[in-house]
């Protein structure tokens, strides 16, 4: 494979050699994605949208195949693509509108049943739920993606939660610091790590949120490792400390490693220093999972 060393124009952009080089980390870093998530996730890190915002997939996925027919790298095999279908529009709820009414104390509802979403009547559902209840409401999230629904079985089946996983954020100073791995490492086992990049709860049920998250927690690095070939150790969120104190992440003993600068992933100019900051929490799934991420395990 060829060394990224010359800038390329596409589609009246122009890439450094240093961004064909992210380029290239991204394909070999993030396995088991699709040519589409690879598009989307190339197109988030460099922020090459339309003038209306939205990313410039296709164009990417082309760009990607014109460098793999150059050997500057090796894509994975072609995926059947969605329906096209326009999405229908999902009006977000009413500020303290929720979507079921059970209410009381977990214990009075346990078991639940967490499901992985699979089928498309899943999938609607659980965009229809983010859609609605979720602050940030619902957006494809780039790279790999796992989504899970939480029921409860009485006094009657009903979802009251959704959990989402996510690919790793590129970087994050204070988890990078904590783990203490250098660039080169990190390229290397970044993908063991999963970010919990979405959690709702729709039901008033006390301590739901945390029972939820350890219900997932306990299937995810096998269903992971299933749908993409990658062992997960580690496990990170993100919690806007403007909104939320992260009470069930701290109750289930998620470490807390302190805050982002509040710039989000997006600002590659470094104006908007402290504008979003977040708490930064980590998760073990393995026993000695900074070990593994720093030498290998």
């Amino acid at each position: 494979m060829q060394t990224a060393t010359e800038q390329q124009s596409f589609c009246g952009r122009k890439f450094t050699a240093k961004e064909v080089s992210l380029i290239q980390e991204v394909v070999e870093t993030c396995a088991g994605l699709s040519r589409l998530e690879l598009a989307h996730t190339v197109c988030e890190l460099l922020e090459w949208k339309r003038p209306g915002g939205g990313l410039k997939a296709r164009e990417c996925r082309d760009f990607l195949v014109r460098l793999e027919s150059q050997g500057v790298l090796t894509l994975p095999g072609k995926k059947l693509c969605g329906s096209s279908t326009p999405r229908k529009l999902i009006l977000p709820a009413e500020q303290g509108q929720v979507h079921s009414q059970l209410s009381g104390s977990v214990e009075q509802f346990a078991p639940l049943d967490v499901e992985l979403v699979e089928t498309r009547q899943q999938r609607q559902l659980f965009r229809k739920l983010l859609s609605r209840y979720h602050y940030l409401g619902y957006a494809m999230p780039y790279g790999a993606r796992l989504q899970y629904l939480i029921y409860v079985s009485r006094p009657r089946r009903e979802v009251v939660g959704c959990v989402q996983f996510s690919s790793p954020a590129w970087r994050i100073k204070v988890r990078d610091q904590w783990i203490g791995w250098n660039d080169a490492t990190r390229k290397l086992r970044l993908q063991h790590i999963v970010n919990n990049s979405r959690l709702l709860v729709v039901a008033r049920i006390r301590n739901l949120a945390s029972m939820a998250l350890s219900g997932v927690l306990k299937r995810l690095r096998a269903d992971w490792l299933r749908q993409y070939g990658m062992d997960p150790w580690l496990v990170e969120t993100l919690v806007d400390r403007q909104r939320f104190y992260g009470g069930c992440y701290r109750a289930a003993n998620w470490t807390i490693l302190g805050e982002t600068s509040g710039r989000g992933r997006m600002d590659r100019t470094h104006k908007r220093h402290g504008a979003q900051v977040k708490t930064v929490l980590v998760y073990p799934l393995v026993k000695n999972a900074r070990g593994r991420l720093t030498i290998g395990g």
